[in-house]
This record gives C-alpha cells, sequence and structure tokens, in this order.
C-alpha cells in the first residue's frame, strides 16, 4: 500500500484549506471529527446527509481534507481511523473557527422554524 500523505504544518496553506472547507460535506466531516472523543473511520460519516455517501466519494473527501493538512488517517488493518491534527488550530483556529461559524449561519438560515 501506499503511504499516505500528511502535510508537514510548513507546508499546510490558506488556500489548500479554503478548498478542503469549500464543501459542505467536508465541513460536517470536520466538524463532527472535531467534537469526536476518538479517531473515526470513514463508515462512520455513510450516513451524514440524508441520502447516503458512496464509500469512493467519502474517501476522496477524507483525502482532500488529508491533504490539505486538516486531518490525520493513520491505517488500522483495511481501515482507515481519523482525527483532527491539532497542528490545524494552532496556526489556523482563527480563520477555521470563523468558516464554521460562517457556515452554522448558513445553515441556521436554511432552517427557519415554520418556513
Amino acid at each position: 500500500m501506499r503511504p499516505l500523505y500528511h502535510p508537514s504544518p510548513s507546508e499546510m496553506t490558506v488556500q489548500g484549506i479554503l478548498y478542503a472547507l469549500s464543501d459542505p460535506v467536508r465541513v460536517r466531516i470536520f466538524v463532527e471529527l472535531m467534537d469526536a472523543e476518538c479517531t473515526k473511520n470513514c463508515t462512520a460519516f455513510l450516513k451524514i446527509t440524508k441520502t447516503p455517501i458512496p464509500k469512493s466519494t467519502l474517501s476522496q473527501h477524507f483525502k482532500i481534507l488529508r491533504e490539505a493538512g486538516l486531518i490525520c488517517s493513520a491505517r488500522k488493518g483495511v481501515e482507515l481511523q481519523n482525527h483532527v491534527r491539532p497542528e490545524v488550530t494552532k496556526r489556523f483556529g482563527p480563520m477555521i473557527t470563523e468558516i464554521l461559524k460562517a457556515y452554522a449561519e448558513e445553515l441556521s438560515a436554511y432552517c427557519v422554524p415554520g418556513g
């Protein structure tokens, strides 16, 4: 198996993070990983949306998050266990916080009670 690419903190870029967080599914994956108390594998996110996401699509989302430096993946048998990299919050914490806040505000605008 090929080794997984994880950029060093100095290789992580604003552009890479913005691209990785430009997709609502990737944002939901990232937020769930941030809130998780342990590592999670790809199959834990199969039903992250109303319609199930194919494993191949989820794998691509995880690859984009990993190659942006937002998450770290480790092989455990045939699965990849994922968690948020601590380096991300040290270097890009305020920017990521604002992006996630904007997504939450946008989502709440679509979910107006009685609307």
